[in-house]
Parts: structure tokens; sequence; C-alpha cells
């Protein structure tokens, strides 16, 4: 039985129910295959590490690239943890329970939350059927500890009587794939996160998720949206079926109140508009596809002025969004771009591709590059299916780095 006090549930994360009753009775079918070169690895936790009851847990694979669970593309798969179990059967999907956690939107990284004491964690890299490579790619299984915490947060009171609800929208409502979703509240002052207010708070939306532990900070991941600017209101893109929604506020430090200020959680039937209208093109730049709450890019190597060498692999890390290669049409998914010595590109418009802007199209996390010694500014940006940043955009702030003389001579990239 897993000891993992888990918070993710696998049907928001590309997995429908359909899939998963698919999955669990699915006959051992043909396998996709891999390169015998690619790797995956956790980024930044090693075996036997302590590690905080939360923590974040990022994936790197190498030698092949990231796609959404259903699209069929050569050398691509997308992750799955696995916690507290032994590897499954490697010629059948994998399940998707609390011990096998999917990432089929493409996810580079989650927050789990574990129990104090020791557990096992494994990486699994599956094809667009959720079925692992021939030979496999996934990591070694390390142990980590989870140490208790005596110095948890206590949580802040909630005022007699106060509430939080949907703004007209009711249990069994059908709502389209994008809709705007407004949130009510009596009792509660609306703070920004990291504001201290007596009796006050920020909205969390629960998308197709349970209740997290009360006791702790809400998580921020696809099922967890956090509003810390103080919004009482989203554009929630949900594809099409049954849907659970539910309201949380959490206090300054992102803690339900004692006690907890929530609503009923209702279910939502999502449907595609019939015979919409496509939009008319805006008179200048194009459309925009709409990013997550929350979502982040950032370099995981090299950080801000670090020292490199000529020939160095760069590693991108995502927050709150996927990875889709280009063409893929996925909602709260993207692909990566990286800036070299270049200005942040106009944001309206495809960005550029050349020796500056470099494209990873195909799903790619990390890119090896070769540059002349001396300084160097690095930035990463998401873009969709048509390489237009998001809006708003995702992209990192501007890093500087410098390449060490010696190795490779390259030519310079002005």
């Amino acid at each position: 039985m897993v000891k993992a006090a888990l918070r993710l549930v696998p049907a928001a994360l590309g997995l429908g129910l359909a899939a998963l009753v698919a999955i669990s009775s699915a006959p051992a079918q043909q396998r996709s295959p891999a390169p015998r070169s690619a790797k995956l690895s956790f980024v930044g936790l090693a075996n036997n590490a302590k590690v905080p009851g939360k923590l974040t847990v990022r994936f790197a694979v190498t030698e092949m690239e990231v796609a959404p669970a259903g699209q069929v593309r050569r050398n691509t798969g997308h992750h799955h943890l696995l916690i507290d179990t032994d590897l499954p059967p490697l010629d059948q999907p994998i399940p998707a329970d609390f011990n096998h956690i999917h990432f089929g939107g493409g996810q580079t990284e989650t927050e789990i939350a574990l129990t104090p004491g020791k557990h096992t964690l494994q990486l699994l890299f599956a094809d667009h059927a959720h079925i692992p490579h021939d030979p496999p790619v996934m990591s070694e299984r390390i142990t980590v500890e989870v140490v208790a915490d005596p110095a948890d947060k206590p949580r802040s009171a909630a005022a007699p009587g106060a509430k939080v609800f949907f703004i007209d929208l009711a249990d069994g409502a059908t709502i389209p794939t994008r809709s705007k979703v407004r949130f009510g509240s009596e009792g509660v002052v609306v703070t920004p996160a990291g504001t201290v207010s007596q009796h006050g708070g920020h909205h969390h939306l629960l998308v197709d998720t349970e209740l997290p532990a009360l006791d702790r900070e809400i998580p921020s991941d696809f099922n967890h949206l956090h509003f810390g600017r103080g919004q009482t209101e989203v554009d929630l893109d949900l594809p099409p079926g049954e849907h659970t929604l539910q309201l949380l506020m959490g206090d300054h430090d992102h803690v339900p109140h004692d006690p907890p200020v929530m609503s009923e959680r209702i279910r939502v039937r999502v449907v595609a508009a019939q015979g919409a209208a496509p939009a008319s093109p805006a008179p200048t730049g194009r459309s925009r596809q709409a990013s997550p709450n929350d979502a982040a890019v950032y370099f995981i190597y090299p950080k801000d002025g670090d020292t490199i060498f000529p020939t160095s692999t760069i590693r991108f890390g995502l927050r709150n969004m996927g990875v889709a290669p280009a063409g893929v049409v996925k909602p709260n998914t993207g692909h990566h771009h990286l800036l070299i010595d270049t200005p942040t590109p106009n944001l309206d418009e495809p960005i550029p591709a050349d020796l500056n802007h470099i494209h990873l199209g195909g799903g790619q996390t990390e890119q090896r590059v070769t540059l002349p010694p001396g300084m160097h500014t690095f930035q990463l940006l998401l873009a969709d299916e048509k390489h237009i940043p998001h809006d708003p955009p995702v992209m990192s702030e501007r890093i500087t780095v410098t390449v060490m003389p010696g190795g490779p001579r390259a030519t310079r990239r002005r």
C-alpha cells in the first residue's frame, strides 16, 4: 500500500476514466523503439536524500523528446513517476493510480506530498499509448527520506460564517471548452499572497482533484490553480468531458484557514462549440494562446553568473505547463525557444528561427550549444504550436554567463 499522501489526479494529467479502464485491462502491445543512448534522470534529487514532506520533483530526458500522450512521434514520450512501487510490466500500458503518476500533458516537473519516512521514486518514459519503449527509458530507483518538520506553519483563523462560492455556475452545468469562472466570497478579505491580513486570503481553484491536506500549503499544479494576485475570476480552458471544480481559500502562505473556507465540489460538463465561426484575425499581430495561471519557464543549467564550457548542454525547466512539439494543438502546452545574445522578440508574432533564436520544436528540454569565449546572454521563451508566445508570455529572466577560453572554436552569433 502506498504511503504517499499524493494530491494529483491522473484524469487531469492527460488521462480520462475510459483511458484508465483501457490501461488496466490492456493486453501486451507492440513497444515503440527508443535510442539505446536515451537516459532519464531526476534533476537535483539524489539517492538517500532527506527531503521535506512537500517537494518539487523535476525530470530530465536525454536523446528523446517530450510529447503529450496520444501524439504518435518517433523518439518521443511522456514522463511517469513511480512511487513506492516496483516497475510495472514493460509490454503493457503503465497503470494510472497514486503509485504510478502519469504526466500525459507533457509536464517536466511536479509537486508531490509524502508522509514522513522512507519512500522510493523512479521515472519511466512511455510512448503515446503509455507503453514503455524498447529498450525501456527509465531512471534508477532512488530512496528518499521525509523528515517531519516540527515548525509547520500555524493555520490562520477564518471569520465566523466565512464562505466562498462560484458565481453563476451551478452543479451539473454545461460549459464551453473556454469559459469565464467567477469566484465570490463572504467574510473574507481578498488579499494577495504574502500579505498578512486578519481573515484575509486568496482563491485557489481545484480542478478534477480532491481536497489537499488542509494543514499545509496548497500545491501549485494543473489541478490546483493559485490566484495569488487576488484575482476573482479566470478564463478556464478544459477539454470536453466531465470535470469537477471546487474553490478553497488560502492565507498569505497558501495554507487553508481554520476552519477551511471552501465551496461545494461541483460537476460540470464541458462541450465543444458547434458551428462556431472562426475568429477574425486581428489587424496587427496574431491571436495568442492563453497560458495557465502561475506558469513559469526557467533554466535548470546554467544559472545567472555561471562560467560554462565552450560546448555545454543547456537544460530547461517548465512549471504548470506541459511540453508539446510544434504543430501539436493542446491547451496549456508549448515548446521551448532558447534566445542567445538577442533581445526578447515581438510577442505577437512567430519567434524568428536563426542562430540567435533556437527552436526546440521537437519537444526537447535541453540543447547543446557551442559558443565563443566571453560573455553571453540566455533567455527562454515558450511558444504555442505556431511558435507564437502565449498570453501572458511564459519566459525566463535573461541571464548572463561567461564562456571560458578553450575548446572547439565557434562562429560568433552576431
